[in-house]
Order: structure tokens, then C-alpha cells, then sequence
């Protein structure tokens, strides 16, 4: 029963990168691509039970996905913001995000698009003067992947037509892209207004008061305050473009829970009773209702004692290749591509493992090629105007007079 004693407090038990939450983050992205596997390889939720068969709460894999990356990446994007300037924090967060984002819009615009096309009319004969086509999704995504839901050159539109894919679009899960760096934007102000390291009672003020706006409307609507997609109205933001009202208290209450539990995780105790207790408050809510309200913080605490206290010989997972944001961006692509080829037809169990297997290849390569290359210009620095003027120095030199040679010294900003 050792499991149940605390083993203090979150700042003590995570120690730099000796944690579960690279195979947490993996598995998080892998249950959207299992979420929807039945939807998009069969055309309906018909039979398609929620998580564990819970009846009266429509929290599924997916749902609970989404909101773990948040809370995750309160945490972890807090925790850079502690850290760095405002140039710099502003410099990873663009590292880490857009040049994956990028690349999938140019493969799905470029390539998969045209082959779609070419399958479905024996040539790429008005594919590329389309209104709607791969210059302007590519222009309307670059940056918010607002449009990444939307058709290319009426592609999967014909092809949805024709029985071939149930849903209308190349990538379904980029939406939630823009409210993560929405939250990235407000972190960062945080950040240079000072309130992380001075005031971080502040944070804890904004997300007590994104649950009070939750709790009230559970109060005045439980039945749809259980569901994850309340239509809701839109605000407009700068570049991000029309973000929903209730995405941005739902997700941006997760996300601030993060943020919050990095910033007094010197006061979270990790013990196996609250863990317990938790558990026991997701599974109530998942099946009676009040998920988003109360399952949300009791989710949140599960995933960060799980993130230390599952055995470190899974720790390995995620610490040198991150594959879980590739995961997220392609595995929508990857089902969608299955689907048109046909291979649901051969059962779930092939439709999914095959699905799971192309969504790790396109990460695999996401990361190595792309993710990973650009983070190697995390700790590039633009050479100041007088040091152009002067011109290259013969050799530099360290502090005690030696000379500093090329890889030497502490990386400043060596995490994200």
C-alpha cells in the first residue's frame, strides 16, 4: 500500500526530464486518432459507445485528449515563460508550433490533395485553378488553421459524393491549434507584465474565475454544460481569426489549470488517496454528468501523478523525439486516407491498428524532418547592427580569457 502515502509535494517529484509526460502527451494524441476511427472509417457514432460505455455524459477519447494537452501545456509553457525573455519565449513557442503546422498544410495541399484528385478524375485538370484551391488553403491556414477543416478543390467534397470518406475535409483537428496559441499569447503577456514570477496569484484568480463561469452555466444548463462542442458565439482575434466563446472558457480553464498547478506545484501533494479520489470523481462525471466542471480538475491531477509516478523505465518515452504533435496534426490525414482506399471495409481492428501505424510513420517523419530541424534555431541569436559594422572578431573568449570554441557553454533555453 505504499502507493497511497504522499511523496511530496509536484516541484520535488519532478525533477528535470524524469517524468511520464512524453508518454502521456503520445498517448493523448493516439486517442483522438481512436476517437475517431468509427466515425470517420464507417460514417456514423451508430453503436459507438462513449469512454467505457458511459451512457449519459458524451465524454469520449477525444474529449479528454484535448483537454489533457491543455493542461499539459499550461504546465509545461508556464514553466518556459518563467524562464525566458518575452523575445524569446515568443521565438519557441513559433519553433515548436508553426513549422510542423507548415509542413502538414504543404503535404496535405500539395501532395495529398492532387493524388486525391487524380484518383478520383484521372488527372489534376482544374485542380490548381481552383478558387478553392491549394494556394488558397494554404493562405487561409498558414498561421490559425482555421481553414484546415475546408476542402481543396471540392476533393474530398467529390469524394465524400461518390461513398468513398464520410467526412468532408482533409484535417479535422487543427481547429484546436488557434486557442492553443491564444493561450500562448496570454501566457506571454503574462510573462512580461511580470505575473508569473511576481503575482502568481493572479493566474490563480483567472482560473478560478474561468471554473465560476462553468460552474454557472452547468448551474443553469447541466444538460449542456456536459457536452464538449456548446455552439456558442464567436469572438474575432487578431491573426487567429473567429475563436468560440466556449472553447476559450473550457480550454482556456484547462490550459490556465496547467499554468496554476506549475506556479504553486511546490504546494500540490502527490498521493495515491487524492489520485483515488480523483479517478472516482472522473468516472461519476463521465457517466452522470457536470464532466467538464468537476472531471476537468480531477483528470488534471490524475495526469500529473501519473506523469510521476508511473516506473521510470518509461521515461524514456518522449524525452530525446517528441512524436505526439505529429501525431495530433496527421492522424486525421492518415484515417481520411485509409478511408478512401477502402481498408475499413476489412474491420476495425485492421482499420485502426493500420491507422495507428500511419499516424507514427507521418510523426516519425514530422519530427526528424522538420519539428526537430527547427528547434536546433532555438538558441539563434540575430547578430546586432554595431557587431555588422565592426565586422568578425579574429576569436572570442570566455570569461577566464580563454578562448570559447563552438558548442561550448550552457544552452540558454534548452528546454521548451
Amino acid at each position: 500500500m505504499s502507493w497511497i502515502r504522499s511523496r511530496g509535494t509536484l516541484d520535488r517529484l519532478l525533477v528535470g526530464r524524469a517524468n511520464s509526460f512524453g508518454l502521456l502527451r503520445l498517448l493523448l494524441a493516439l486517442s483522438v486518432v481512436y476517437a475517431h476511427a468509427y466515425v470517420l472509417g464507417y460514417g456514423s457514432d451508430r453503436g459507438w459507445k462513449p469512454l467505457w460505455a458511459l451512457s449519459v455524459s458524451p465524454v469520449d477519447c477525444s474529449t479528454l485528449a484535448v483537454a489533457g494537452f491543455f493542461v499539459l501545456s499550461g504546465f509545461m509553457i508556464t514553466s518556459s515563460g518563467t524562464r525566458l525573455s518575452s523575445a524569446r519565449f515568443a521565438w519557441h513557442r513559433a519553433l515548436r508550433i508553426l513549422p510542423g503546422l507548415w509542413a502538414s498544410l504543404l503535404v496535405t495541399a500539395l501532395v495529398v490533395a492532387p493524388l486525391v484528385h487524380i484518383r478520383l478524375f484521372g488527372s489534376t485538370a482544374g485542380f490548381w485553378s481552383s478558387r478553392s484551391g491549394p494556394l488558397a488553403y494554404l493562405k487561409g491556414s498558414w498561421i490559425t488553421a482555421m481553414s484546415s477543416g475546408f476542402d481543396i478543390s471540392g476533393v474530398m467534397s467529390a469524394a465524400t459524393h461518390r461513398g468513398l470518406v464520410h467526412n468532408p475535409a482533409f484535417e479535422g483537428t487543427l481547429w484546436s491549434l488557434s486557442y492553443e496559441i491564444f493561450c500562448y499569447v496570454v501566457v506571454g503577456i503574462l510573462a512580461a507584465g511580470g505575473v508569473l514570477k511576481r503575482a502568481p496569484r493572479t493566474v490563480l484568480l483567472i482560473t478560478v474565475g474561468l471554473w465560476s463561469s462553468m460552474l454557472v452555466n452547468f448551474v443553469d444548463a447541466p444538460a449542456r454544460a456536459s457536452e464538449a462542442r456548446e455552439p456558442s458565439a464567436a469572438v474575432a482575434v487578431p491573426l487567429l481569426g473567429g475563436l468560440e466563446t466556449h472553447f476559450l472558457v473550457y480550454l482556456g480553464f484547462c490550459f490556465m489549470l496547467g499554468a496554476t498547478m506549475r506556479l504553486f506545484q511546490h504546494r500540490i501533494h502527490i498521493n495515491g488517496l487524492l489520485a483515488l479520489g480523483a479517478a472516482a470523481v472522473l468516472l461519476v462525471t463521465m457517466h452522470y454528468g457536470g464532466f467538464l466542471v468537476f472531471g476537468y480538475p480531477a483528470f488534471a491531477y490524475l495526469l500529473f501523478y501519473l506523469g510521476v509516478r508511473l516506473p521510470s523505465w518509461l521515461h524514456w518515452v518522449g524525452r530525446k523525439h517528441d512524436y505526439s504533435y505529429g501525431a495530433y496534426i496527421y492522424g486525421f490525414l492518415a484515417e481520411q486516407l485509409l478511408t478512401l482506399y477502402g481498408v475499413p471495409k476489412h474491420g476495425m481492428a485492421v482499420y485502426l491498428s493500420l491507422s495507428v501505424a500511419g499516424t507514427l510513420a507521418l510523426a516519425f517523419l514530422s519530427w526528424h524532418l522538420v519539428e526537430r530541424q527547427a528547434l536546433r534555431l532555438k538558441d539563434w541569436t540575430p547578430p546586432r547592427p554595431s557587431a555588422l559594422r565592426r565586422g568578425p572578431r579574429p576569436e572570442s573568449s570566455g570569461g577566464d580569457g580563454q578562448p570559447v570554441l563552438p558548442g561550448q557553454g550552457v544552452l540558454e533555453g534548452q528546454r521548451l
